[in-house]
């Protein structure tokens, strides 16, 4: 047993959900969290799953990211295996309906295993939503959240400045 920093684990079923789960990545490294990725297939891999999900606490790791497209069974079967909070990605692969099933394969989870789930390929949200669960706990982490929130409101405003300058006349403030 290794124990390290890494506070997020990011996992997903195959290598072509990298792009997908790239968002996930890039977020916790803006925020400074330490985090791991990795390949876990729970169809292909099925015992480096469970092995992955057993002894994730155990490194240090305090939450899992974890990516899935069609039956995406992956986020619900490493949430049966941890007791740590499972953040789940649905992502529309080749394979996929519309994105649908996987959004429901995590979503539908049965009530005692629980998946967080956030939109359709939306891995940044699910960066995002670790950053605040570890800056409930971590006020490091928390400034961090609550800068790129101040950002994002920023950004917003830069916005109304700009449309407000094309259309002064029209605009409702």
């Amino acid at each position: 047993m290794t124990i390290t920093n890494i506070q997020v684990g990011i996992v997903m079923g195959s290598d072509s959900d990298l792009p997908v789960m790239q968002a996930a990545a890039d977020i916790l490294t803006q925020m400074h969290i330490p985090f791991e990725l990795t390949i876990v297939s729970a169809h292909r891999t099925p015992l480096r799953m469970i092995e992955y999900a057993q002894k994730a606490k155990e490194r240090g790791l305090k939450i899992i990211i974890a990516g899935a497209g069609g039956a995406a069974h992956l986020p619900g079967m490493l949430a049966s295996i941890t007791t740590l909070p499972v953040i789940g990605v649905p992502i529309k692969s080749s394979n996929s309906i519309d994105g649908w099933d996987s959004i429901l394969s995590i979503l539908q989870m049965p009530n005692g295993v629980p998946v967080a789930t956030v939109a359709l390929n939306a891995a940044k949200n699910a960066g995002i939503l670790a950053a605040q669960i570890l800056g409930a706990f971590n006020n490091e982490i928390g400034i961090q959240v609550a800068q790129y929130k101040m950002q994002l409101e920023n950004d917003v405003k830069e916005k109304i400045g700009k449309v407000k300058s094309n259309w002064p006349n029209q605009f409702d403030n």
